[in-house]
């Protein structure tokens, strides 16, 4: 804890999380944001994302979620036009102190991780996938009326965290639902969110069928 940054670049982005021990590829296209991978690379490759609460309104910046998640930059590549294809591994949570200012185009903040500490050292769930049959069945209701499609037998395979926290950041669900999601404690919480989550939406997928 002692080595983490006090002030990192955060990435707003809309209807998007990423969670400790997982690892997301991202497209950078902005201006903006090619300095900030630029200013990244040069130091710890760090950034936070970070959901905004509202889209950004006459040139305002958006304002932010408190909860976002620590990434670091395990690859990068540039392509021919000028865009940056980055893989980022979320590291652990953090709470956001205040934004500081700065003459940079993108965003920083100051920013505390004590309160997800734990996500450094988290133990290996020992929730049992029979646990999530139900979450799954339920989940590939939804994600087929969706139009998402998920490798199901690819998932099945990987830990029971993995599995969570991926079904998480691809879910169809709204931006509050998925800041929900990010901001429970522990596994075991967040598996039951997504539990409650889902009840609401199955039970419009059981209006639906009712009434056709």
């Amino acid at each position: 804890m002692k080595n983490l940054p006090k002030i990192i670049p955060v990435f707003p982005l809309s209807n998007f999380i990423i969670f400790p021990k997982t690892a997301v590829p991202l497209n950078i296209f902005e201006p903006r944001y090619i300095d900030m991978i630029d200013d990244a690379m040069k130091s710890n490759k760090f950034i936070g994302m970070v959901q905004p609460k509202t889209p950004a309104n006459y040139g305002k910046s958006p304002e932010l979620y408190k909860i976002g998640c620590m990434g670091k930059i395990t690859s990068f590549s540039e392509t021919n036009d000028g865009r940056y294809l980055i893989e980022l591994k979320g590291l652990l949570r953090f709470e956001i102190i205040d934004e500081i200012n700065t003459p940079k185009k993108y965003r920083e903040c100051e920013v505390d991780f004590t309160t997800f500490k734990d996500d450094i050292n988290e133990k290996k769930a020992e929730l049992k996938f029979q646990d999530l049959e139900i979450i799954f069945k339920d989940l590939k209701s939804l994600f087929e009326k969706k139009g998402f499609v998920i490798n199901w037998k690819a998932l099945e395979k990987q830990s029971l965290d993995e599995i969570i926290n991926a079904l998480a950041m691809a879910s169809p669900f709204t931006l509050e639902e998925k800041q929900v999601l990010l901001e429970s404690k522990n596994l075991d919480i967040r598996k039951n969110k997504i539990a409650e989550i889902l009840k609401t939406y199955t039970h419009d997928i059981y209006e639906n069928r009712t009434l056709q």
